[in-house]
Formats: structure tokens, C-alpha cells, sequence
């Protein structure tokens, strides 16, 4: 079941949380790692390229997974993502279909994903691999949303993507943590660190630290809104978003020009009921405001019907996407046809 992400992950210090909860977190993260370590992954016939993040919740995978195959159909590949569909009922393999499926069978990010590409979900990745093989041309190549630490299926190219102002917050594993497992065993699966966010001087000190605890290259992405985002400025804007880092889309809507009068945040992964899209709509209509969400958030509502599909049809969103420049996009680029070439 999605849950909210502890603000204490990410705040200054210790709690008594941290505290009640860091013996769990040791014996979790003892338990990856030997999980990690003990792996006998499947080698599949199709190059893999795995677009993971070291913590929980979100740092913009799915659209750098978008933007890896860009780069893939460009070399006249065959890009098809593969995703465990978390918060779908589906355990898969399936192939995704936007008129067959809802975000309750898959997970709202593979609808996002098969938009662009062919999409398969599968709880077991191996076996999505094999899926994939028997229905895709060998100019295809698997692009993985999620799953830097699954042991499953072998990578050729491991992509750690990291909010730079975030970090890894407090360091210490879930649930103590936002850490999937210690820090330095997720480093060693890393072919490629992309760091998200601002240069200021506490996100230099923390790339500093990630330089001292791997030889993976560590280059930079901007994700930002596109240029039809124009619209929303000056337009008064009642927001909300189901997401791991909410304030991230607030603050992108606001850097748009939008006046934001108010903000309202779920869960990661929320699966609005009837009566929070009748509040929405209501709310926004006091207000005077314009919905706007995310575009996660509208493939939940999928197939929604009632005031859910009320709140589908009249919420506006903000399309993100992930883009790198210069020598940055030379070293993926690299990075990207050595792991087909393999």
C-alpha cells in the first residue's frame, strides 16, 4: 500500500525516529546486501539498460528512462521498457495496453511508458526478459523503469539516477531511511551516477562523497517542464499530486508562473476515491482555479468514471522531461553503445 514519505528522512539531524527504527533498518539493509551479493542473474539475449535510483520514492526515473530511449530508437534500436508495474494488480508478464489496462492492473508509470514504446510489466524480471525476446526483433534492447537492486536480470548498463539536493537523505536504510540498501553496496552496482537538481554548496559536498565511494562516471540531467508549460502563467492554480516528492511539482508549477493558491499532497502511488475528487473539484471551483497535477497522477484516473473521471477530464498537467547536454550526453551516449554493442 503507498505510503507518505517520512519528512524526517530528509530533515536535518535525529529523531526519536530514527533512533526506534535504525536496528531495523541495519538488519534490512544486511538482508539486500546479501541478497545483492548471493545473485545469479539471468543473461538475456537483449541488452539491458537499467534506469534505477538508490532510495525510495521518486528522483525522476520514468522520464529519464523515456530519454534513454530516445537515444536508443536514434541508433535505429528497438527501445521496450520493462517495469515491475508497483501499484498495479497485474503480476505480469503482460504486455501494457492503454485500451485494455488501468493503472490498478499495471502502476501508473508503465501507462506513461507505453505511450512511447512497447511496455511489459512483470513482478519477476527475468521472466518479462524472456517475454520481451519472444515478441521483440534483436535490434531491441530492454529498458528497465526501476530495479537497480534486483538481482534477477543482468545489466549491461546500471544507471543510478540522484536528486542532488535530496541526496540520500539521511543515509540509513528503510525504514529508518530512505536507502534501499547501504549506500556503498548500491554504488558498486552503479555504471552511471546522473545527479538531478542545483549546484548549490551542500549538493557539491554530497557529490564529493559519491566520488569517494565509486569509479562510475557522475555526470548531470535537467528535468524540467516543456515549453507548452507556458500556458500555465499567471493562471490561478489549485494543485495537487500523489507523488513521492510533492514539493518537486509545486515548485516546478510555480517556477512556470502559476499563482498557486493551494497545494494539496497524497501518498506516492495514491488511488484517488470518489469523495477526494469531488473536494478537488469543489475546492478548485471556490477558488476560481484551474486542476493541475502530474501526469502520473492523471494515468491513475484511467478508465474512471463518476467524479474521478470528472476530475480526469478537467485536471491539467505538467509534462517533465529529462534531457543532458554537452560532454554529459557524450558519456551516456558512450555508455548507452557500449552496453548494445555487449
Amino acid at each position: 500500500m503507498p505510503i507518505s514519505e517520512p519528512s524526517w528522512w530528509y530533515g536535518p539531524g535525529s529523531g526519536w525516529q530514527t533512533a526506534l527504527l535504525s536496528p531495523i533498518g541495519s538488519i534490512v539493509g544486511r538482508i539486500a546486501s546479501r541478497r545483492i551479493e548471493n545473485a545469479n542473474p539471468y543473461r538475456s539475449a537483449l541488452p539491458v539498460i537499467c534506469a534505477g535510483n538508490f532510495t525510495a520514492g521518486g528522483s525522476g526515473k520514468t522520464p529519464l528512462a523515456l530519454f534513454i530511449a530516445k537515444l536508443v530508437a536514434e541508433d535505429d534500436r528497438e527501445p521496450w521498457f520493462l517495469s515491475r508495474g508497483y501499484g498495479g494488480s497485474l503480476e505480469g508478464p503482460v504486455r501494457v495496453s492503454a485500451d485494455l489496462h488501468t493503472a490498478r492492473d499495471v502502476g501508473d508509470e508503465p501507462l506513461l511508458l507505453a505511450r512511447a514504446a512497447p511496455t511489459v510489466v512483470s513482478r519477476d524480471r527475468r521472466k518479462g526478459a524472456e517475454v520481451i525476446e519472444s515478441m521483440a526483433s534483436k535490434r531491441a534492447v530492454i529498458i528497465m523503469d526501476d530495479g537497480l537492486q534486483n538481482p534477477a536480470l543482468a545489466k549491461d548498463l546500471a544507471i543510478a539516477l540522484v536528486d542532488a539536493k535530496r541526496g540520500v537523505g539521511n543515509g540509513l536504510v528503510i525504514p529508518a531511511g530512505p536507502l534501499r540498501a547501504p549506500l556503498d553496496v548500491q554504488t558498486a552496482l552503479a555504471n552511471l551516477i546522473v545527479l538531478t537538481g542545483s549546484d548549490d554548496a551542500d549538493d557539491r559536498s554530497f557529490v564529493d562523497r559519491l566520488k569517494g565511494m565509486t569509479r562510475a562516471p557522475i555526470i548531470s540531467a535537467q528535468t524540467r517542464a516543456e515549453d507548452d508549460n507556458a500556458k500555465f502563467r499567471g493562471r490561478r492554480v489549485h494543485a495537487f499530486a500523489g507523488i513521492a516528492n510533492p514539493d518537486r511539482f509545486f515548485a516546478t508549477l510555480a517556477s512556470l508562473g502559476a499563482d498557486i493558491i493551494a497545494r494539496r499532497a497524497f501518498a506516492d502511488h495514491h488511488m484517488f476515491s470518489e469523495a477526494e475528487a469531488r473536494d478537488l473539484i469543489e475546492a478548485a471551483e471556490r477558488g476560481n482555479a484551474a486542476l493541475v497535477t502530474t501526469e502520473k497522477d492523471i494515468a491513475r484516473l484511467s478508465g474512471a468514471s463518476g467524479a474521478r473521471g470528472a476530475l480526469k477530464e478537467r485536471a491539467e498537467t505538467v509534462a517533465i522531461k529529462t534531457s543532458l547536454e554537452g560532454g554529459d550526453l557524450d558519456v551516456m551516449r558512450g555508455l548507452i553503445r557500449d552496453a548494445i554493442a555487449r
